[in-house]
């Protein structure tokens, strides 16, 4: 028996998020069934983030047990044959069998798109949001300035999460704008469900110059999902990567 990782690009627009629902078809059932027919034994990854739907990813993990003898970081070639071609396998390679892709110390790093321009795109539509109104970008990089480090993010999570401890840490926020493109990319230890997105919302409300910079405080001090903007679209956001600290060429270090 091994387990295998496979880092895992898609375009989440066909599908009802990650995780294996009965409304609709996911991207680790899609994964699922590839994998099962594959190595001809019944195959059930373990995803590392539940993306909601619409959502995109350049580099989720994933990991599985095989008792397969086709080696780790071949799988990924004789996958994607498998696969439809809005989900590639970018890497695969064989892990330590204890390694868990939710409970080990990662970092991750998620990659949201504003379109901020007079006339939407046809071409942007389903991976970026649309916003007619100018955004301050300068106001929202101060009140992104806020949300670093650590703190109780329950302001910021859909009401309908089921954790307990709603504490994490945000290691970076950076706002860049070419053009008429705006990416704010936030990298941290964890996410709430929805965390991203309702921080996308809220952010924009600053750039609207609906809140001030400063008004982000107070949505943290007030721990309630009503205090925070809104959730932003799905098509805009999108999962870059996640970095795992502890683990190096297949070995945990310890």
């Amino acid at each position: 028996m091994k387990k295998v990782l496979l880092e895992i690009a898609y375009d989440g627009t066909n599908y009802c998020g990650w995780q294996i629902q009965p409304n609709g078809i996911t991207v680790e059932e899609v994964i699922n069934k590839a994998l099962t027919e594959l190595l001809k034994e019944q195959i059930l990854v373990i995803g590392a983030s539940r993306t909601d739907s619409g959502v995109h990813a350049l580099g989720n993990v994933a990991v599985f047990d095989t008792n397969t003898k086709i080696p780790g970081e071949k799988i990924s070639f004789a996958l994607n044959q498998r696969l439809p071609k809005d989900i590639v396998i970018q890497k695969s390679r064989e892990v330590p069998i204890d390694f868990h892709p939710r409970y080990c110390n990662s970092r991750k790093t998620y990659v949201y798109r504003i379109l901020n321009s007079r006339f939407p795109i046809p071409t942007e539509r389903l991976y970026s949001y649309f916003i007619y109104y100018p955004l301050n970008v300068d106001a929202m990089k101060k009140a992104a300035e806020y949300l670093v480090g650590e703190h109780d993010f329950k302001s910021f999570c859909s009401n309908r999460t089921q954790v307990v401890d709603t504490v994490r840490t945000v290691y970076d926020i950076s706002i860049d704008k070419n053009k008429d493109i705006i990416d704010i990319i936030i990298s941290g230890n964890g996410f709430l469900y929805n965390m991203v997105r309702i921080i996308v919302g809220t952010l924009v409300k600053v750039g609207l110059g609906i809140y001030p910079p400063e008004h982000v405080q107070e949505i943290l001090d007030k721990k309630d999902r009503m205090a925070a903007g809104p959730k932003a679209p799905a098509e805009g956001l999108t999962l870059k990567c996640i970095e795992y600290p502890d683990l190096e060429d297949g070995i945990m270090k310890r």
